[in-house]
């Protein structure tokens, strides 16, 4: 049998999608799991008539493969790809490429990069997005790392990622851990976006009280819209009129809600780095909260909040919570790309954000229409320190900040928590206001810990140190 174009490690659900795909675009694969009766049920099954080679060795996997040697690693984040690859090291060759397609933190990537280069082998940490579908079908992919194995990967990774108006969704990112680290931001924006979504549900279901079928119709409605036409608007419409056994789905969910560490992350990132983010911190810590099932059905016997019943026009309602989610987003994308933007700086990564932006249009979770307006920003101004300041995103929210404060005061009225709602408009009135009262802070960290303070009134960089007791 002739060699393997490409090699796959792991066959759990991703990795089965993506070696089917790789083989679907015309490129012999070979494939290999530590479960050799896993690999024998993959090729009983799914590969079956497929151009797929199965190897029950590492030893006999690498052979089968042509060189420069192509190896896509999926297991499990961590430990486990550290030993793939200290297993793989002895039996590959210089100009051979190891690539990790699994959700690793950033900083793992940038230490496996350093420790393979200087030998030969490449080393390429790949962020993929798209869940199952997109890896079978076409995800996004953020590849990063050896640039050389980039190109050798380009004519594989181009056919495989998704297809969209302007080529396909897949660039090189940039060396060490930028791959890693776009996909990292690219999930923190992700939970932001969900829980942004999850909040509107709440005040239409919990506020004016619509139906599961008029939510199904709201979200479909606002699918069709230019602002909010993404997929997880339209996965959240087929959500609401789903049935099991006669009663909707969603009803039946426990309201605790899981994750994987890559929100956690990017916080801890952008605290790092001193970028602020609140609506993704928001939507993280809402997530956490939701975890804590029994103290809240506790709490709800024992604090009763007092609260006014929503009383105004539903319809203009449903417009106001469209509006206010669609400036949120807006918001969470942008704290996402000035994350990408300072981490670019500070790691010498050299992202091209346009190019982020582009590449997340088809395939990836956080796909949406607005991308395109995004892409089209940073290419306008590649050094926009912010999209709030892009001419037709700062007229967007302009022209809806009065409905998005309403939501809030509603919101508030009625005891509805939207943690990722008000801290996004707490960032967009940060952002705008030109005076800040970090002015007090200052002075009282001076008061206490002797830290000094700038001036108005005085060139930056001048410090000084007031003896606070002694003053009038």
């Amino acid at each position: 049998m002739a060699k393997r174009s490409f090699g796959v490690i792991g066959l759990a659900v991703m990795g089965e999608n993506l070696a089917l795909n790789v083989e679907s675009r015309g490129f012999p694969i070979a494939v290999y799991n530590r479960t050799g009766a896993k690999t024998e049920e993959f090729m009983a099954k799914r590969a079956q008539g497929k151009d797929v080679k199965a190897a029950y060795s590492l030893e006999e996997f690498v052979q089968t493969l042509e060189r420069p040697r192509k190896v896509l690693v999926m297991v499990k984040a961590g430990k486990p790809v550290d030993a793939v690859i200290d297993q793989l090291k002895p039996l590959l060759n210089e100009g051979d490429t190891i690539i990790d397609g699994g959700n690793s933190l950033y900083e793992d990537t940038e230490r496996r990069t350093r420790e393979l280069e200087p030998t030969g082998i490449g080393f390429v940490g790949m962020g993929v997005s798209g869940g199952e579908e997109g890896a079978l079908n076409g995800p996004s992919l953020m590849p990063g790392g050896t640039a050389a194995s980039y190109e050798d990967l380009e004519p594989i990774l181009t056919k495989i990622a998704a297809q969209v108006d302007d080529g396909p969704c897949v660039t090189y990112i940039g060396p060490g851990g930028a791959g890693h680290y776009v996909k990292m931001v690219h999930n923190g924006i992700e939970y932001g976006d969900m829980q942004l979504i999850a909040e509107a549900y709440d005040l239409l279901k919990f506020c004016v009280g619509l139906s599961n079928e008029e939510l199904h119709e709201v979200f479909a409605a606002w699918n069709q819209t230019e602002e909010l036409n993404s997929f997880l608007i339209e996965i959240t419409a087929d959500i609401f009129k789903y049935k099991s056994e006669g009663k909707h789905l969603i009803d039946l969910i426990l309201d605790a809600a899981g994750q994987k560490g890559t929100g956690r992350w990017t916080v801890v990132s952008a605290l790092e780095l001193g970028v602020p983010i609140p609506t993704i911190f928001a939507a993280v810590n809402a997530r956490i909260v939701s975890a804590y099932k029994a103290e809240r059905q506790q709490a709800a016997q024992e604090l009763q909040a007092v609260t006014t019943p929503f009383s105004g026009d539903k319809q203009t309602f449903i417009d106001q919570v469209r509006d206010a989610l669609y400036c949120s987003k807006m918001c969470s994308y942008a704290q996402g790309m000035a994350l990408l933007g300072k981490a670019s700086q500070e790691f010498n990564y050299n992202l091209n954000l346009a190019e982020d932006a582009r590449i997340w249009k088809g395939g990836c979770i956080i796909r949406a229409g607005f991308l395109d307006k995004i892409k089209t920003a940073f290419n306008q101004n590649p050094k926009l320190p912010n999209l709030l300041l892009a001419p037709e995103f700062k007229q967007s929210i302009l022209d809806r900040q009065e409905a998005w404060r309403e939501v809030l005061t509603i919101a508030n009225r009625t005891g509805i928590a939207v943690p990722a709602f008000s801290a996004s408009l707490d960032y967009f009135d940060s952002y705008r206001r030109d005076r800040l009262p970090q002015n007090l802070t200052q002075a009282q960290r001076d008061y206490f810990g002797a830290h000094t303070y700038e001036r108005l009134d005085k060139p930056r960089g001048e410090f000084f140190h007031t003896e606070w007791m002694s003053g009038s």
